[in-house]
């Protein structure tokens, strides 16, 4: 049975989790607001997720462009409980993950921005069924 393209998202950011422990939860959310694919734990909301995330996504484009800072690559968002770090998928996709207080970010960011990558191509790339690499 050929899975589709949600579902081997979700098993991509369940394997993004297990490579980096610090990441609690993750997803994928397009620019208006849509869960495309989550990994998310029992009592957090997807629908709050994704709409947080897509509001995040465009006010720090806007941000970015306006202070001549370039194209978005992410947000970093640090809370007394840990921090949620968003990273842009190409035009209209963000990758939100919630992450520990103690978190390695160096290995969190460097994961999260190559599975951005190679989830960008799949998004993009119609007929592309390539597995998204997360292990180091």
């Amino acid at each position: 049975m050929t899975k589709s393209r949600s579902q081997l998202m979700v098993e991509q950011l369940r394997d993004l989790q297990a490579s980096s422990p610090d990441i609690e939860a993750s997803a994928v959310v397009s620019g208006d607001g849509l869960c495309i694919a989550s990994a998310l734990p029992t009592g957090v909301e997807e629908d709050r997720v994704s709409a947080m995330s897509a509001s995040m996504l465009s006010l720090s484009e806007c941000i970015a462009s306006e202070l001549g800072r370039g194209a978005l690559k992410q947000v970093f968002i640090k809370g007394e409980k840990g921090y949620v770090i968003l990273v842009s998928v190409g035009e209209g996709a963000v990758l939100t993950a919630l992450a520990s207080e103690h978190a390695k970010l160096g290995l969190i960011f460097s994961d999260m921005q190559r599975f951005a990558e190679a989830l960008h191509k799949l998004l993009r790339d119609n007929n592309s069924m390539d597995p998204i690499p997360t292990s180091r």
